[in-house]
């Protein structure tokens, strides 16, 4: 992993996400997670493990997608884990991350959900049912 600023409170990962994915840095990105991080990416599918994380990254970087800031709800914490989340700029849903922090006091991606779309979620939902 190279010598790049690391998140010293949850909310800089969201920062550091964005401008590594503007800067096309696949492993940039990847090194904001733990080794064995899970990524609900891409829908309906699941990305496990910093490497194919990276991998993944690659792939979608190669396309040159521009990110924006989004303006995240407040941090929950209870000790050395987070979960942070901002609603989708585009009005698509919410994104949201369990993090936790490391030995070093950093802290990283454990489980990302970067795309959640309750509304889809209740039109795919069977007549009948609810969700509690």
């Amino acid at each position: 992993m190279t010598a790049q600023e690391k998140a010293r409170t949850p909310e800089d990962l969201t920062r550091l996400f964005v401008e590594r994915a503007n800067a096309g840095d696949a492993a940039g990105i990847a090194a904001l997670y733990e080794p064995e991080a899970v990524m609900a990416y891409p829908p309906g599918e699941r990305t496990v493990g910093r490497e194919a994380i990276r991998a993944l990254w690659e792939q979608v970087l190669a396309h040159a997608p521009r990110f924006e800031q989004e303006d995240p709800f407040p941090t929950l914490v209870s000790g050395d884990i987070a979960l942070t989340s901002t609603p989708a700029r585009d009005g698509t849903g919410v994104r949201a991350q369990v993090v936790r922090r490391q030995p070093d006091g950093s802290w990283l991606r454990l489980l990302d959900q970067p795309e959640s779309n309750p509304r889809a979620a209740e039109r795919a939902q069977p007549a009948g049912t609810s969700r509690t």
